[in-house]
């Protein structure tokens, strides 16, 4: 399996939310650019770090239009837990049986989880994609991309 390369297109998959609900991501797409982001599981140390980076830096995202999504193999219960107790104000996908990871191509490298991961999707297509996800930084790295795009 190799990871998704910028430029091609983003992957039209449906994915199963911390609601239970289905989201198409084809609809999130066609809102404007989004982050998607995959973690090993939610509420380890670093996992739970690099989503409360992304909320502390929420609304300058918002500000440019950027969407957030983050992506583990946690069940539909774990994903709600997590983003309750840390108040984040984006979705979160339980990708159980790996359809998304699969769609972009994630490694998982230990056990069931993904490895840190991020893509930002604008116009239908891969922009910009970080294999080695920094916790501490994902918000920043993320905006700095979108600015070098000019994607928003």
């Amino acid at each position: 399996m190799s990871v998704l390369q910028i430029g091609s297109p983003a992957p039209e998959v449906t994915a199963l939310l911390d609601d239970g609900t289905l989201l198409s991501l084809a609809e999130l797409y066609a809102k404007g650019p989004l982050l998607v982001y995959f973690y090993p599981k939610s509420g380890t140390p670093g996992c739970t770090r690099q989503a409360c980076n992304l909320r502390d830096n929420f609304a300058l995202l918002a500000e440019q239009g950027l969407q957030v999504l983050g992506v583990s193999r946690d069940s539909v219960a774990a994903q709600t837990g997590f983003r309750a107790k840390q108040g984040l104000p984006f979705r979160l996908v339980a990708d159980r049986e790996g359809a998304l990871g699969e769609a972009f191509g994630v490694e998982r490298p230990t056990g069931n989880g993904y490895a840190r991961s991020s893509f930002l999707i604008a116009r239908g297509k891969v922009a910009w994609v970080q294999e080695k996800a920094r916790p501490d930084t994902q918000a920043q790295d993320a905006l700095r991309a979108l600015e070098a795009l000019g994607a928003k």
